[in-house]
């Protein structure tokens, strides 16, 4: 046996092949030596031909010239990339001189067995920290968790014109053709290759184009197998259809690769390298089952939202920049503002998106019109992400919230100085505020000014009163109360209530975190509040965060729309109570405000 085919023997997953075999193996098989920091593989460049085996040395994997993972004798790396047909989702450097084993895929293929490549991607995700709890594992994927949008279909003898149109409505790649029993499917590649290059007619039946009788799969299929399957047939997509025949979607070679990286890092990360407002839409549609992920692994709501918000930052910031090359580079420094409940970082798959931008004296009339275009823009795509727009237009297209930065100054001294009922809606927005994006420096000016409320006792006394606006569902004895369908709103009589009484005990004291949590601590901390009352607080906060996350997990799920809606008698008895003593502490601490101004004022 050749000292290549014996190598190889010795190391999954080709130790189990026959002694003929791992001879194959050898024969097609191309020794490559690599020098100290020669890079193998780039991350987002070629797709990898097939697998390497480290025969001798170290490689690394690196990425934003981070080393994230190291990778000896006998391992194997590349054939994410080969099976999937994306690009590497690392770049795979030589840690010191080494001779590496390449397998070309056509041989490599047979010897993937579906376990071996989920062990290997899962062990990988948890060494360089993608994963941090983020999915369940990979093993147990199934092409049905992938779906996560409907397929458009069309009949054989509908035009191209057609099919593409509603491709185009539906934004994706694909169509499925119903063949009364079966199922064809047309693709953009056929349109480009079988229609545009070949210079037919938009008239053309789709049926001329399509892919016949496609290969379907059931939902309980494991993805791992089916992206083996996808390799092995040369093809893209696969169309899911239940035990009926009734099609749920269909799983592309894009999906697949979030079977790998179906994670916080992945999808970020595909946003960041979006090369158009449509693939950041079309990467940001992965962040429901991305949080649906993070919260089937256990993960704390709390962290689930920051990981949202996370994302939606990274969304933000690259359609900014989409933006700037479209429109050419801004008149003067800007920054983008978050506010609310992103800014807080405890934005929900069913919250709003409130934003602002400031930028540089002395503005004028053609700088905000730049601006404005641009606002309008990116608002629009944050919405098309699943960002919803905010009821109350609390948005930068919103000429109230998109100013330079001396009147962003002067409005929230207005509002210290000024506490109509105005200036304190405005303040519960503004004073919740970080930045995003943009080199303006405009967080200490703003965090200056919010540090002198405590030395405007009339806007503190009234910002007290408003902590009480929204209030919990109870009724007399501490009952609870519904509206007419039986539901409560958990953001707005639970969650908001909270964010109301931590932003005015960290207004009162000085401090200017935005963080709920964070705020509760803080004040804490400076003696605003009691260490029992700060503890209680949060616990009542991550609770209920955790009943309006899991609700809207459920929800998305079960292919509905995330709201904030609840209905209680659907809770375990326990968690039922647990709610009912939560909302009687909020009440609690709400009354107490009573002696910062006498009820009624």
């Amino acid at each position: 046996m050749s000292d290549v085919a014996e190598f190889l023997g010795r190391y999954e997953p080709f130790s189990h092949a026959d002694p003929a075999e791992l001879e194959l193996l050898a024969e097609a098989a191309e020794v490559v030596s690599a020098p100290p920091g020669a890079s193998i593989l780039i991350e987002d460049g070629a797709v990898s031909r097939g697998v390497y085996v480290v025969r001798s040395g170290a490689v690394e994997l690196v990425h934003e010239d981070e080393v994230v993972d190291v990778l000896d004798v006998g391992e194997v790396f590349g054939h994410p990339s080969m099976l999937t047909g994306q690009s590497p989702a690392f770049t795979v450097r030589a840690r010191e001189q080494c001779e590496l084993i390449l397998i070309p895929a056509r041989q490599a293929v047979p010897h993937l067995s579906g376990e071996f490549v989920a062990s290997t991607l899962r062990a990988r995700m948890i060494r360089t920290g993608q994963v941090v709890h983020a999915q369940g594992d990979v093993r147990t994927a199934h092409l049905g968790d992938l779906v996560h949008r409907p397929a458009p279909i069309c009949a054989p003898t509908d035009t191209v014109r057609e099919a593409a149109r509603r491709m185009a409505e539906k934004d994706v790649s694909c169509i499925l053709v119903d063949l009364d029993g079966a199922w064809g499917v047309l693709t953009d590649s056929d349109l480009r290759r079988k229609l545009v290059a070949a210079g037919l007619s938009y008239d053309t039946p789709v049926s001329e184009l399509m892919v016949d009788r496609a290969m379907t799969v059931p939902p309980e299929r494991l993805a791992i197998d089916a992206m083996i399957d996808m390799l092995d047939l040369g093809i893209h997509h696969l169309p899911v259809v239940d035990s009926h025949g009734t099609p749920l979607g269909i799983v592309t070679a894009t999906d697949l690769m979030y079977l790998e990286g179906r994670t916080p890092f992945a999808v970020r990360r595909a946003i960041s390298k979006a090369e158009s407002a449509d693939q950041v839409v079309e990467a940001a549609s992965y962040l429901p089952q991305t949080i649906v992920a993070l919260t089937r692994a256990g993960v704390s709501s709390v962290d689930a939202c920051r990981v949202l918000a996370l994302a939606g930052d990274t969304a933000t910031t690259r359609l900014l920049e989409l933006a700037f090359q479209r429109h050419g580079a801004p008149p003067c420094s800007w920054a983008w503002m978050a506010l609310g409940s992103v800014a807080r970082r405890e934005q929900t798959l069913a919250s709003d998106q409130d934003n602002a931008f400031a930028y540089d004296d002395p503005g004028g009339e053609e700088v905000d019109a730049f601006f404005a275009t641009v606002a309008a823009e990116i608002n629009n795509d944050l919405e098309r992400c699943g960002f919803g727009a905010d009821n109350s237009d609390v948005m930068a297209r919103n000429r109230q919230w998109r100013m330079s930065s001396s009147e962003w100054s002067r409005v929230l001294a207005d509002c210290l100085e000024h506490p109509d009922r105005s200036h304190l809606v405005r303040a519960a927005v503004s004073f919740d505020f970080r930045q995003v994006a943009g080199g303006l420096d405009i967080v200490r000016p703003l965090v200056s000014i919010e540090r002198q409320a405590p030395r405007h006792p009339d806007f503190v006394a009234r910002l007290a009163r408003t902590a009480t606006d929204f209030t919990p569902p109870l009724g007399r004895r501490g009952k609870l109360i519904t509206n007419d369908d039986g539901r409560i709103d958990l953001k707005k009589q639970g969650i908001i209530p909270i964010v109301n009484l931590a932003r005015f005990h960290a207004i009162a004291a000085g401090i200017t975190v935005s963080s709920t949590l964070e705020r509760l601590t803080a004040t804490e901390a400076a003696g605003q509040l009691s260490g029992e009352a700060s503890s209680e607080l949060r616990e009542v906060f991550e609770l209920l965060l955790g009943l309006r996350v899991e609700q809207q997990v459920a929800q998305v799920e079960r292919g509905e729309q995330p709201r904030n809606m609840l209905d209680p008698r659907g809770l375990p008895t326990l968690a039922r109570s647990q709610m009912v003593q939560a909302f009687q502490v909020i009440a609690g601490h709400q009354k107490q405000l009573a002696r910062y101004v006498p009820i009624g004022l």
